[in-house]
């Protein structure tokens, strides 16, 4: 009787500890399938801001500008191809971005998971995101400009006109 005892007790704190861990990895995978759900887009936070205003958005695009750190949070822009907002997070979310995006470099492309705010009352009613979590989908990189010999013919096309008037003006003057 107390050997059976314990065996049911011991079938029932496995059945428990399986449970509990497989609650655990089902909630692991579907939250994270949850945070970082379909992005919206910058026109459709813009266009449709008071119905989203306080919720927790999903936008993903390009780091441009600088990242500017104040304090513990930095100020990041980020551009989805048509519009840029800006997102407020926390500097250690941000110390993951290595390349920002300007004329010789292609920014990271992020994805951001943060509450939308149509006017903030913390940043003077900027529109912006605060960001809680951040993924990032692809790594940014430097870019080589390439030399436009086009240009540079056209260049010495347009000082040889320069000079040729030049020549001309000083043999008019005479």
């Amino acid at each position: 009787m107390i050997k059976n005892l314990r065996t049911e007790k011991l079938k029932n704190l496995r059945t428990g500890i399986l449970l509990f861990f497989s609650f655990s990895v089902f909630s692991f995978f579907s939250s994270s399938v949850l945070l970082f759900a379909q992005p919206v887009s910058s026109s459709e936070l813009i266009n449709n801001a008071k119905q989203y205003d306080g919720k927790i958005v999903t936008y993903s695009g390009e780091v441009i500008g600088d990242v500017m750190l104040r304090g513990e949070f930095a100020w990041v822009n980020i551009n989805d191809g048509k519009n840029a907002l800006g997102v407020w997070m926390s500097a250690a979310l941000a110390q993951e971005i290595k390349f920002t995006g300007n004329y010789k470099a292609r920014g990271d492309r992020l994805e951001i998971v943060g509450v939308f705010h149509h006017a903030c009352p913390e940043h003077g009613g900027d529109l912006d995101i605060h960001g809680r979590f951040l993924r990032k989908i692809a790594s940014g990189r430097m870019v080589k400009e390439k030399l436009n010999f086009d240009k540079v013919s056209l260049i010495f096309i347009l000082l040889g006109v320069l000079f040729l008037t030049w020549i001309l003006t000083l043999f008019k003057r005479k």
